[in-house]
């Protein structure tokens, strides 16, 4: 299984990279559209109607976007109790069904937030003329990217591979 499985892992961290880089460029095109937004209001005393909305849809996708990288590097909070008082033996298992609830977390996005970009893809945001369902893309592009990603780790805990054993874990201790 590791000779299929390591050419995608290393492909999903580059698309991880890329997925950090785009949130972070869309942080900053918000940021600046939100300066210009103070700025013709309170300066040129004339706001764009199209800066809260572009601002908020932009969030939008760098929080959803983050969050799927947030998966697949194991940034997310968790409550690790039982893995300082299982052996050691107990964390795969214990990461594993923590991976196989964020697929099922993640299925639901796709799901359900599939649904409601149908369902408003003949509705415009009036300031912005764009479809609704570009509010809800986010919504399920993540969810996509989540499945993909704890799918991975699934799979990369199943092939062997130590993902569990992270130099900064703070439920690995030394012997």
């Amino acid at each position: 299984m590791k000779h299929w499985l390591m050419p995608i892992s290393r492909a999903l961290a580059r698309l991880s990279t890329a997925i950090l880089w785009l949130a972070g460029f869309g942080l900053i095109a918000m940021t600046l559209i939100v300066a210009y937004q103070v700025f013709m209001r309170f300066v040129i005393n004339a706001s764009p109607s199209w800066t809260e909305a572009g601002a908020i849809m932009l969030v939008t996708w760098f929080v959803f976007l983050g969050a799927a990288v947030g998966v697949r590097e194991n940034f997310h909070m968790g409550f690790d109790v039982l893995l300082y008082l299982l052996p050691p033996s107990a964390k795969p298992w214990l990461r594993t069904i923590s991976d196989i609830a964020v697929f099922g977390f993640a299925f639901g996005m796709v799901w359900y937030g599939g649904e409601l970009a149908i369902r408003y893809w003949s509705t415009r945001i009036p300031v912005l003329g764009l479809p609704t369902s570009f509010t809800y893309f986010p919504i399920v592009v993540s969810g996509f990217l989540m499945c993909l990603f704890a799918l991975e780790r699934v799979l990369l805990r199943l092939a062997g591979e130590p993902i569990d054993d992270l130099p900064n874990d703070p439920t690995v201790t030394e012997a």
